[in-house]
């Protein structure tokens, strides 16, 4: 249920009572937008974020009744030095949640090897396919795709980097047990960067739990600056920020 509405610059931030209904109606609002934008053009292209907090839209999003077969899918970022397949990479992540549920016409992978590589062709790939929607969340430090504070850029000049990723963030992939301890997280990836992200026509943005309120709080509220990278989302004409009553509890505490 849909419990309070803010608005900051030119982002809304919906919180909802619980995490399940915030998925649930985040899901219809982006399939509605699919459905939209079917309308209007032949095919749209996707970008996904892949982490659990992505785990209840995606869930009620493969029940929609959509055409995915007009669909191309990219995901946002990947580790750095895993082995190809491994279960603990975002492309596994996402074909478990989405990519290998629906029938999209194609998904494009990061893949892995060597980074600099990989981030050449995905760049040719996003120009040739400007982004229709991208489906996002905020890291405990802010970040948006693995655009860390020290390394977010928002006049990047790139489409796709390589980046070291900083220890809040490093802690976050044990705090959502991708991994078992620090010392098993890589400490660099790949990402979209900001102005690739903020090129969509429209984002989506799920942040349930109560260990993102901090950066919830700061996103609405910080000025907007690469110290909380994901502020930029203030400055863009169709982002919606979706979250549950705890990640969104500093919001409702200080409200009137």
């Amino acid at each position: 249920m849909l419990i309070k509405e803010y608005e900051k610059d030119l982002l809304t931030c919906k919180v909802f009572s619980d995490r399940d209904s915030m998925g649930r109606y985040a899901a219809g609002v982006i399939a509605e937008k699919m459905r939209e934008l079917f309308e209007r053009q032949d095919e749209i292209t996707m970008v996904f974020a892949a982490a659990p907090s992505q785990n209840d839209v995606l869930h009620y999003l493969v029940q929609e009744n959509i055409d995915w077969s007009r669909v191309t899918a990219f995901h946002m970022d990947e580790y750095v030095g895993l082995e190809e397949g491994s279960p603990k990479s975002f492309a596994s992540y996402l074909d478990r949640a989405i990519f290998g549920k629906v029938a999209m016409k194609r998904v494009y992978y990061i893949g892995s090897g060597d980074a600099e590589r990989l981030c050449e062709r995905y760049e040719s790939l996003l120009k040739e396919r400007p982004i229709d929607i991208v489906c996002l969340g905020i890291g405990e430090n802010g970040h948006i795709a693995f655009n860390d504070p020290e390394v977010a850029d928002f006049s990047d000049t790139r489409l796709m980097k390589q980046v070291g990723l900083d220890e809040v963030c490093r802690r976050q992939q044990v705090n959502d047990k991708t991994f078992d301890t620090l010392a098993e997280v890589p400490k660099y990836a790949v990402t979209l960067t900001i102005p690739a992200l903020v090129s969509a026509k429209y984002m989506f943005c799920v942040v349930p739990t109560e260990k993102k309120a901090e950066a919830v709080y700061r996103t609405m509220n910080d000025p907007i600056d690469r110290a909380v990278p994901a502020t930029i989302l203030r400055r863009h004409p169709h982002a919606v920020l979706f979250t549950d009553k705890d990640s969104a509890k500093r919001l409702l505490h200080v409200s009137p």
